[in-house]
């Protein structure tokens, strides 16, 4: 019993420490968890598999972490014994070392069972690397699955006034909205090639306040000199899990034809303008001069 307990507070302590540190690491490449995600109904029984494959860690915890990013302890194996935490009602199984798999069992399924499964490798003296994770959705009574309806948007206007410096930023916005449930992931393509500089993606995606339907946005900024080019095609992929495969939708946005001018040009158009106006000025000032000349030769002439 002693033995659980200082476990359990070895455990807390590595994880606290470690997780915003190693939790990027490339150890947790190593750290394999299937499946990805989960559509469940109410009461029924979700299974996650975890496998890792760094030396001498023989110890797997299970978290979850919940939709305010709270994460709960349920427990973790050691080797082959399984340690469930006190009051959650899960089943950890299997074996944690290397090459093995652990199994958490999570029986009868509620709304608030949604949220997404860790399995991080316990430290002890080492570090805890975590692997991707699986997202799991407990649908709720009107949880019929919907596809994103995705469209992109060109860049505003108040973003284009100036365009004659080409490395100025145009921002593209790509919104998908109206699905259920929110298991998306957003990407960018430019002529058929991934971007992935200069994107910014929601990181959760948001439900409507006045319905069961989820919106996620993602912005994409180009440079102009992309933008003003009619022969470039920007498209943005959503990727949606309908609880048994993942289907791909697609908007794109060409670029514009440049209409405006280019600084050149601008300088030169400005520069014939400024000499028409000081030409048309000097005009002006001979021709009152020559009309000043006139007024004041009929002034002096005699009899006048």
């Amino acid at each position: 019993m002693l033995h659980s307990v200082i476990n359990i507070r070895i455990i807390f302590f590595c994880i606290t420490f470690h997780f915003m540190l190693v939790s990027g690491s490339s150890l947790s490449e190593r750290v394999h968890q299937t499946p990805g995600d989960i559509h469940s109904q109410p009461g029924h029984t979700a299974v996650f598999n975890c496998s890792h494959s760094i030396k001498d860690y023989d110890n797997i915890l299970w978290y979850r972490q919940t939709k305010n990013k709270q994460m709960e302890f349920l427990g973790y194996m050691n080797v082959k014994l399984g340690f469930p935490e006190a009051g959650v009602k899960v089943k950890i199984n299997g074996n944690a070392e290397k090459e093995q798999t652990c199994t958490l069992t999570v029986e009868s399924l509620n709304l608030s069972s949604s949220a997404v499964y860790f399995c991080p490798e316990r430290c002890a003296n080492y570090e805890a690397y975590f692997g991707p994770g699986t997202k799991v959705t407990v649908l709720g009574k009107k949880g019929n699955v919907t596809t994103p309806a995705v469209q992109v948007l060109g860049p505003s206007k108040k973003e284009c006034r100036s365009d004659w410096d080409l490395q100025k930023k145009k921002t593209l916005t790509c919104v998908a909205s109206d699905f259920y449930p929110d298991h998306v992931s957003v990407s960018w393509q430019l002529n058929g090639v991934s971007i992935t500089v200069g994107v910014a993606t929601d990181s959760d995606a948001t439900k409507s306040k006045t319905s069961r339907f989820y919106r996620i946005s993602s912005r994409l900024q180009v440079s102009a000199e992309d933008w003003y080019d009619p022969n470039n095609l920007f498209n943005c992929t959503v990727s949606f899990y309908d609880g048994k495969e993942t289907s791909y939708h697609h908007a794109n946005i060409t670029g514009e034809e440049d209409v405006h001018l280019t600084r050149k040009e601008y300088l030169t158009v400005t520069g014939n303008a400024k000499l028409s106006y000081t030409v048309l000025i000097v005009k002006s000032c001979v021709y009152g001069a020559f009309v000043w000349f006139l007024v004041r030769r009929l002034q002096s002439s005699p009899g006048k």
